[in-house]
Order: structure tokens, then C-alpha cells, then sequence
């Protein structure tokens, strides 16, 4: 007759007992993966029972190890999401500890508590909840932020002096101004992508008929990874601004229309020449060109309403990432914008009128 304590094997986990002492279950990895090790798995399925037993008669006796359930409790006081937790906490019971809980137990949880559901059902209602658990015990909790988010962003008029400062920025010994700072300011406005991300764009991965660039996302110097690669669509507005671009190469430049040279965790090469316009247009030093990112964010969403979009068009992964970009903003910003020429709603918005706008300001302010 087989002992209650009698270890059985698993490949994923070696030798294991499973018992219960009056009412109480417990399930053990015995840290032995030698299968022919089972007169060794036996001696130590014995003692640990036997330990139970003796811990059970006398209850002053302590246990190592954080149990299951109590990890459970201070995980939903400590404000996690407590809805998928009863079951998982009936299944485990009081005896479980988190340092006992592998892959053998998350999968064996899954078929017994959701037999026959989708793999992603188990995922989100096991799996999920019981690593969250086990991080919370183990003290890898999110902490609070102790850095100060950047709250500036560009309204509508701001950009509009911005804009118009740049494009009469000139250099020495030319006549005519650069248009090289104004494409550039134009792109990050419409697009909301990082000034590496300008800076590599290359004019192949510009989709004219549909007005978007593809952003590969794994440019040496740019400021990004694989994972923010993506298409960014460019209003008409943004469009009409850039204007014509090099054939070939890169498409945003210097003012002198060289290639700007890309370097890691770069961004100021175009400081100098930023820094002219935004002084010209009364902006204050708090006004940078990754201040044109958290200007996009706050313009794209007050217009759309799209957090989905957001985020994928602004090449984020975590969705609290794109909520500190996107700022509180007036109720009459996304009417201020049309106004301006400024449309990033879905399809291709206003095909013209942009220009239009911004010359009609120039003539009035020249």
C-alpha cells in the first residue's frame, strides 16, 4: 500500500511529495532531480513528513518560507487586484509557500482550476496573478516615482511662433533662411518621434500617398530599439512645412544641408540652431526639442482620443509611458489646432490649408 508521503517524479521538477494532515495539503519539491535517486527521495519524503506532523502537533513551531495566502493578503492590502485570487488561494490552501511554487505548480493550477480554457485565459488568470504575487512578497514592487515628469508641451499658438521664428532663421554670408531647423520642428511636431529618430530618417522609408514613414527602430545613435519600430503618419500640415527633401540619403539635415552625424543618446545636434528659433519666438529655456514629443502626445490625443494610437505611434511599450507624455490639457485644444491647420485625426485628414495658414502668418508678421 503506497505511504501518503511517497515522492513521485516529474521531469520538470525531480522528485516531489504530495500529502495532506488532516484537511492541510502539501506539495514539495524534494530538490533531488536524480531519478535514480528514489531511495534517497524516499528517506526525505519521510523526514519532511514527519516534520509536518511534529509542526502541526505543536503550532508554536514556526515554518520557513512566505505562505501562498498570506503573500495573497498583503498583496491585495498593498492595492493588487484581488480578482483572480480566491481560486488560486483555495487551490494552494495555507500550507503553500511562494519558495514552492514553480512551473510544475502554475501548470498544474491551470488544469485544474480552468480545464479545457485557452492558453491565454490561464495566462492572465493564473500565471499572471500568481507572479505578481510571488514579486510582491520577494519585494519587487513597483516604487513610486521619485524624478519630476516634464509637464511643458507647446499650445497651438506657441508652436505657431516657433514655427515662424524658424523658418527665418538664416546663416552667415546666405540671403535666403535655412529650411532645415523648420523641417525638422515640423517632423517632430506631426510625427512625435525622437530627434535620433528624425535625424535617421531616411527619405526610402517615406510613404507619400499615404503620408507616413516608417521608422525601423533599430538605427545605431537614434535613441531607440527594436521594439519602436513603427509608421508614423504625418498630418498635411507637417507635410507642407518639410517641403521638398534629398532624393536619396537622409532626410532631415544640418542647416548647411549635411547629413547630421548620429551618436548615442544624442539629440542636441540641432540645439544651436533650436535654440535661435525658440528664442526668437519669446519660448522660455524650458522649451527643448524633446519638449516637441510631449507636445505631439498632448495634441494627437486631446484630437483623437486614441491611447491605442498613441501608443503605437509614439513607439511606446508600456502604456503608463505614454500617459506621462500626453498631458491635461483645455477642452478647446483639438479646435485650436484645426484652426491652425493641425489634423491628426483618422484617414488623411485636411489635404490642404496648412500651407495656406502658415504663409498667411508670415505675410502678416513680415
Amino acid at each position: 500500500m503506497r505511504k501518503d508521503w511517497e515522492p513521485f517524479w516529474r521531469e520538470s521538477g525531480g522528485w516531489q511529495v504530495d500529502f495532506s494532515i488532516e484537511g492541510h495539503r502539501f506539495r514539495r519539491r524534494l530538490g533531488i532531480r536524480d531519478r535514480s535517486q528514489k531511495n534517497l527521495a524516499r528517506d526525505a519524503a519521510k523526514r519532511l513528513y514527519r516534520a509536518e506532523w511534529q509542526r502541526h502537533l505543536d503550532p508554536v513551531e514556526q515554518k520557513p518560507g512566505t505562505p501562498f495566502f498570506a503573500a495573497c493578503e498583503g498583496y491585495v492590502k498593498g492595492g493588487g487586484e484581488a480578482r483572480f485570487l480566491p481560486p488560486l488561494m483555495r487551490h494552494f490552501g495555507p500550507d503553500m509557500m511562494i519558495e514552492d511554487i514553480g512551473e510544475p505548480e502554475i501548470l498544474e493550477a491551470g488544469e485544474v482550476l480552468y480545464p479545457g480554457r485557452a492558453a491565454d485565459t490561464v495566462r492572465r488568470q493564473v500565471r499572471v496573478p500568481v507572479g505578481a504575487v510571488i514579486r510582491w512578497a520577494r519585494g519587487e514592487r513597483r516604487r513610486p516615482r521619485t524624478d519630476r515628469p516634464r509637464t511643458r508641451w507647446l499650445t497651438p499658438e506657441e508652436a505657431e511662433r516657433l514655427l515662424e521664428a524658424a523658418a527665418q532663421l538664416t546663416l552667415p554670408r546666405h540671403a535666403e533662411p535655412e529650411r532645415y531647423t523648420l523641417q525638422k520642428i515640423a517632423f517632430l511636431l506631426g510625427s512625435g518621434c525622437r530627434t535620433g529618430e528624425c535625424f535617421a530618417a531616411e527619405v526610402k522609408d517615406w510613404n507619400a500617398a499615404t503620408r507616413q514613414w516608417w521608422i525601423p527602430g533599430d538605427e545605431e545613435g537614434a535613441g531607440k530599439t527594436a521594439g519602436a519600430a513603427r509608421w508614423v503618419s504625418l498630418p498635411a500640415r507637417a507635410v507642407e512645412m518639410i517641403g521638398e527633401m534629398p532624393e536619396v540619403g537622409r532626410a532631415f539635415r544640418t542647416p548647411y544641408g549635411t547629413p547630421i552625424k548620429l551618436r548615442a543618446n544624442g539629440g542636441g545636434q540641432m540645439q544651436t540652431a533650436f535654440n535661435k528659433a525658440r528664442e526668437a519666438a519669446g519660448l522660455g529655456r524650458d522649451v527643448t526639442p524633446h519638449v516637441l514629443r510631449h507636445t505631439w502626445a498632448t495634441w494627437f490625443y486631446a484630437q483623437t482620443r486614441d491611447f491605442g494610437g498613441l501608443l503605437d505611434r509614439g513607439g511606446w511599450t508600456k502604456a503608463d509611458t505614454a500617459n506621462r507624455y500626453r498631458k491635461i490639457a483645455p477642452e478647446d485644444l483639438a479646435a485650436r489646432l484645426l484652426a491652425h491647420g493641425w489634423d491628426f485625426r483618422q484617414g488623411f485628414g485636411n489635404p490642404g490649408g496648412g500651407l495656406e495658414i502658415f504663409e498667411r502668418k508670415q505675410g502678416a508678421t513680415g
